[in-house]
């Protein structure tokens, strides 16, 4: 068993309401997603209420939705971000979310069983926002391996 997880934070200020016409084929697509990351290779954990609803928990504000889980390792994570059907949904992504002004992802390594609460991810993303990619808290672009 590995010693650390890969925990990610993702968090996108909506362009409408949720309940919005607007944000309707996101809504819409919602479970077949969450049902997607939930069976991929490497899923461990993800962020949700007792009624198995992420959309629901708002720490970062209204109209801020947050996405976090956990994952094996960085490779399990981008196989499912950028080679499943979730890449349908991030090619849409501007209908739906206002691009953020700064680092909206945000990914860290976490003693395996670990699973990160919103402010510590708040924190990581303050972070990274504050001093690029580094060990404590980095990107897709600028992986760090885990801790030795």
């Amino acid at each position: 068993m590995a010693d650390f997880e890969l925990a990610q934070l993702n968090v996108a200020r909506m362009n409408a309401p949720l309940e919005s016409p607007v944000m309707a084929d996101f809504v819409a697509a919602l479970d077949r997603i969450n049902a997607l990351a939930d069976a991929a290779p490497g899923f461990l954990w993800r962020l949700k209420d007792d009624d198995g609803n992420a959309t629901a928990l708002r720490p970062f504000g209204a109209d801020m939705l947050v996405n976090m889980s956990v994952w094996r390792d960085v490779a399990s994570l981008q196989s499912y971000v950028y080679r499943s059907d979730h890449v349908a949904i991030m090619r849409r992504r501007r209908e739906w979310f206002t691009p953020m002004d700064g680092a909206g992802l945000v990914l860290w390594w976490v003693p395996a069983g670990h699973r990160p609460e919103p402010d510590e991810a708040a924190e990581k993303l303050a972070h990274l926002r504050r001093h690029g990619p580094t060990v404590a808290a980095f990107n897709f672009a600028a992986p760090f391996p885990p801790p030795a």
